[in-house]
């Protein structure tokens, strides 16, 4: 497989400077506030949908760009590089709700639901993890029973990025438990449904502009044509969407890097010690050799990874490889720009502060780092 740099590929190259410029104006300049304020960029979100960054990847006819994946995982990396909040809001949307509504979604679910979501009209939440299960999305509690004309469903879900603002849901829960996980289904619920409830906001570490939400379902009806997918064909939706928004992960992790590695490099050539810039210092030179090469190799893991959904390949492993090495990469390269900076690097006036925080829950959401280790070699030992 021919792997190409966007420089070779003159859309590819045309969209990467587009989105460099668009973050470095739109986004760049409000990250800090956004990061101490906790403010949902609305403002910014209205520009990327304007962009047509909220729904990349979806075919034209239903509203989308129809960039492929190596493009969306360019242009959320200069996403990222300017705010992690914007861009995992962007992830989620792309990635979590409009993929797999397109994906098996019926013609009248991506004609009324996916076409404002690609547009960036509407907002989507993907919520599959829950108090107890977060690494373990085959035993869902939330329950869903069927009645006349729909669903009804009870529960709880945990960690549920955009879960304050999104105007749809995509939801799994487990419909007939006697048939474990083959009895888990997919519903696309409307947030406005009666007994939909935003029950806690989570106070983060990181990501504060991004809304981090518990979710409670009592007697939510769904009616029959909210089912996605068929029915028992839920955890299969959920596990094929989150190769493709591991991707997107991988990209936010990567965009992070970059900026404080950038940072970086700004820092070391400006400030003097003994005479002369940190830069000429060997110490400071070897850390920004290691950063440049970290971040390189993390980004080819993700081209490749895209490269491979492109082609219609597999691409589990691929995925799971990439988002493991970003999000480390992230936490290590944040880690080593803080060090540079010494003790500016400790105080919120400086980029990589903000960088650090943002960087850890990488290693996190979209399944953990560890969670990416038993893909990676279950896919190795053929289990």
């Amino acid at each position: 497989m021919i792997l190409y740099w966007p420089e070779q590929d003159e859309s590819k190259k045309l969209l990467q400077e587009q989105a460099r410029e668009f973050a470095k104006k739109e986004i760049a300049p409000h990250a800090a506030k956004f990061d101490q304020t906790g403010e949902f960029p609305v403002e910014v979100i209205r520009k990327l949908s304007d962009m047509g960054f909220m729904g990349m990847m979806v075919n034209e006819q239903y509203g989308g760009c129809g960039f492929d994946a190596v493009s969306y995982a360019i242009a959320l990396e200069e996403t990222a590089a300017a705010c992690a909040s914007t861009a995992v809001i962007m992830s989620v949307n792309n990635s979590l709700v409009c993929v797999p509504l397109e994906t098996f979604g019926t013609e009248e679910q991506k004609r009324e639901i996916l076409i404002p979501l690609a547009q960036g009209k509407k907002l989507g939440c993907f919520a599959l993890s829950e108090p107890g299960h977060g690494s373990d999305p085959a035993g869902l509690k939330c329950q869903a029973t069927k009645v006349s004309g729909g669903y009804k469903i009870n529960g709880t879900k945990n960690w549920i990025t955009n879960g304050k603002e999104a105007d749809y849901c995509i939801l799994f829960a487990t419909l007939d438990k006697t048939k474990g996980h083959k009895g888990i289904c997919a519903f696309v619920v409307d947030t406005k449904t009666k007994g939909y409830q935003v029950a806690k906001i989570e106070d983060k570490l990181g990501i504060t502009a991004s809304s981090t939400a518990q979710l409670f379902f009592d007697d939510v009806f769904v009616p029959d044509n909210g089912l996605l997918g068929k029915e028992g064909q839920g955890l299969r939706i959920a596990l094929s969407t989150l190769d493709g928004g591991r991707i997107g992960i991988a990209a936010q992790a990567l965009g992070i890097a970059r900026c404080a590695f950038d940072a970086s490099k700004k820092f070391a050539l400006e400030r003097e010690q003994f005479g002369a810039p940190i830069a000429k210092l060997q110490a400071i030179q070897f850390y920004i050799a290691e950063m440049a090469t970290e971040i390189q190799a993390a980004r080819l893991l993700i081209w490749y990874a895209a490269k491979r959904k492109d082609m219609g390949l597999s691409y589990t492993k691929e995925a799971a490889m990439a988002k493991l090495k970003a999000s480390e990469v992230a936490m290590w390269v944040t880690t080593k720009a803080i060090q540079v900076h010494g003790g500016y690097g400790y105080t919120k006036e400086y980029v990589v502060e903000r960088n650090f925080r943002d960087a850890k829950v990488t290693e996190i959401y979209e399944g953990t780092s560890e969670i990416q280790k038993l893909v990676i070699a279950a896919q190795e030992l053929g289990k």
